[in-house]
């Protein structure tokens, strides 16, 4: 017999100019659902952090970098960031502004309130490949989870991103020496080489296990320039 965890429960629902929207709670987690496909809950969020301290680990000690994190979600990256000292200007770039509410006056806010109020923090919201590509703001790490990896886009525009040609944009705003981490349910070797055909250095993957389910991973590189 069904349970009352067993029927997610929908709190908001919104049609945006990239489709819809949904934040639900199942149980005792909050979850994201873009164009029917499902984003990320508050179950776990160890890969999510690890996401940010991967890439803190790859700048070798350098003074108060400055990161951009393309994807808010469920606050898991930003929050983490926040709490540590020793990232400088943290740039979170968000494109649903509905995401972005959730988190400043809705049920997300237990998890991101701490973070939004960082004087480091800034929400930008647009596109994460039209930020990278129009910006002339520069970082020192790119911590990239607006998907559920590189071969399993949430929109199609979103596949431009880990093409070469998307890579570029990519390096154009990280500083020399800057890393890439994207974060991906699964390994993809194809990424992988993409990477490595788009110029970039030291290309890894490190897995990350997980409460439920297949270890996600993120995707290390240096930037080329």
């Amino acid at each position: 017999m069904a349970t009352p965890y067993d029927i997610p429960d929908v709190l908001d629902r919104r049609e945006g100019p990239h489709g819809e929207v949904v934040l639900r709670r199942h149980g005792d987690r909050l979850e994201i659902i873009a164009n029917g496909c499902f984003l990320m809950d508050t179950s776990d969020g160890r890969s999510e952090r690890r996401l940010v301290e991967a890439a803190l680990d790859a700048l070798a000690g350098r003074d108060r970098p400055d990161v951009l994190i393309g994807g808010l979600g469920v606050g898991f990256s930003l929050a983490h960031a926040a709490a540590d000292p020793r990232w400088g200007r943290i740039t979170v770039v968000e494109r649903e502004h509905a995401i972005v509410e959730w988190h400043r006056d809705g049920p997300l806010a237990a998890l991101s309130a701490r973070a939004l109020s960082d004087p480091r923090t800034e929400i930008v919201e647009t596109d994460l490949v039209a930020h990278v590509n129009e910006t002339s703001d520069t970082y020192d790490a790119l911590c990239l989870d607006i998907d559920n990896g590189p071969g399993w886009t949430v929109t199609d525009g979103n596949g431009n991103l880990y093409r070469e040609a998307g890579l570029a944009g990519c390096a154009r705003v990280l500083r020399p020496g800057g890393v890439l981490a994207v974060w991906s349910a699964q390994p993809s070797p194809e990424f992988e080489e993409t990477l490595r055909n788009a110029g970039f250095q030291q290309v890894r993957t490190e897995e990350i296990p997980v409460a439920r389910g297949v270890p996600d991973v993120v995707h290390l590189a240096i930037s080329p320039g």
